[in-house]
């Protein structure tokens, strides 16, 4: 049986901050992060395409709280103490450069999520934090107040521990033994599955801002740009829609309608729109002028969805194709059929019982000395960094409430 001060489930993101926080505040703590595969920080590393997304550049904690479709009431708090901005100036401290681009999103300056694991790296060594590969939890339980920790490779005691699993759902039953509530894990941050002749032949293309709404009786909807993919949809308005509909949408068996808005115009405004253009361009095709800022494709794909011909002029439209027109521009119907992965960002909602933890300290609150940061929490949040914005505030406030212990 190894002794340790503080034992870290978990080498990911919030495993690492916690660790080096700790280490760093007080260099005497015997510390360890039991890592069950034979790398670290493997979600770091495919993040934003490989570039890591650190956080993003929100610097209001009651809007950055808008992100987050499960967390938001608890994370209010929390941010107040540990915010996007000192994520931005922890890293910055310790020699990574950033650059927060035009939507918000924050990079390494190195445009590669290997300078964030080289950091993370440099300073658990720097302080002494040992890293133990190909150690997967078996068991944990507490003797009087003592955690007793078994791994594949080992047997471990310390007083205080923290669970950094991530979506482990062989960590999560562990839990449940200890009396912990888990939120069975449905999929958040998936791209939609649309087999439809209007979008069939233009994969690439992108609609900068669109509205987005799921049919039937909830109130799903969303807004941002739209990406045309080989297999559907994807982009910021479908990833929120997934992320905020997660739940109803895996109760749908990812199988349902959604009405999109192209052009982020009311269907009566659109048709007024068309008519002036009826008059003023009476003598044009309508498939070979563009409207409402749409890509050229688009709007002849949505053209011709409409039973227009390449040859029908603007002044050859009747009331009925005015219509028809607008409806596929403002309340254009497509049905889903399954969901894709968000590139290798695997996202997913669910974990532990939120009403079960201590938002001020990230403690459990069935269990002192037990801690909770990162995705093992039912947090999740919409692309953009936030996800690993809730990773360092929660392993930042472990990192204080275990100090101060």
């Amino acid at each position: 049986m190894i002794d340790k001060d503080v034992i870290i489930v978990g080498g990911g993101a919030a495993g690492f901050f916690a660790a080096i926080n700790i280490a760093e505040q007080n260099p005497k703590l015997n510390i360890a992060i039991l890592e069950r595969g034979k790398e670290v920080l493997t979600k770091v590393k495919v993040s934003g395409g490989g570039r890591c997304n650190v956080t993003h550049a929100e610097f209001i904690p009651s809007e950055l709280v808008q992100n987050y479709p499960r967390g938001k009431k608890e994370l209010l708090g929390p941010f107040h103490q540990f915010m996007t901005g000192d994520t931005m100036a922890w890293f910055e401290a310790r020699g990574v450069a950033l650059k927060i681009e035009e939507d918000g999103r924050v990079f390494p300056e190195t445009d590669t999520s290997q300078t964030i694991i080289d950091c993370f790296l440099r300073e658990a060594s720097k302080h002494n934090v040992s890293v133990l590969y190909n150690h997967a939890l078996k068991t944990i339980c507490k003797r009087q107040d003592t955690w007793q920790i078994e791994s594949t490779q080992g047997a471990f005691r310390s007083k205080q521990v923290l669970i950094a699993t991530g979506s482990n759902p062989k960590v999560w039953k562990l839990l449940e033994t200890l009396g912990h509530t888990i939120t069975p894990a449905v999929p958040s941050l998936f791209t939609f599955n649309i087999k439809d002749s209007r979008i069939k032949d233009i994969p690439g293309v992108v609609v900068t801002d669109v509205i987005i709404k799921v049919l039937g009786e909830n109130d799903l909807c969303s807004e941002g740009p739209l990406l045309i993919t080989h297999w559907g949809m994807s982009a910021p308005a479908i990833l929120k829609l997934s992320a905020f509909g997660a739940l109803e949408l895996a109760k749908r068996e990812y199988k349902f309608q959604i009405e999109v808005n192209f052009i982020k115009t009311p269907f009566e405004d659109c048709i007024d729109t068309l008519k002036a253009l009826k008059q003023t361009l009476a003598r044009k095709t309508v498939l070979k002028l563009p409207q409402f800022n749409l890509p050229k494709r688009f709007w002849q794909q949505l053209v011709l969805a409409s039973g227009l011909t390449a040859e029908t002029r603007w002044a050859d439209l009747n009331k009925q194709e005015l219509e028809v027109l607008a409806e596929q521009l403002t309340k254009a119907v497509f049905q889903v059929d399954g969901k894709s992965t968000f590139k290798e960002e695997f996202v997913t909602a669910g974990g532990v019982d939120l009403r079960e933890v201590n938002f001020k300290t990230f403690e459990s609150k069935l269990h002192e000395h037990l801690y909770f940061a990162g995705e093992v929490l039912n947090i999740d949040a919409i692309t953009g960094g936030f996800n690993f914005q809730n990773a360092w505030t929660g392993g930042y406030l472990a990192a204080q409430a275990i100090l101060e212990r």
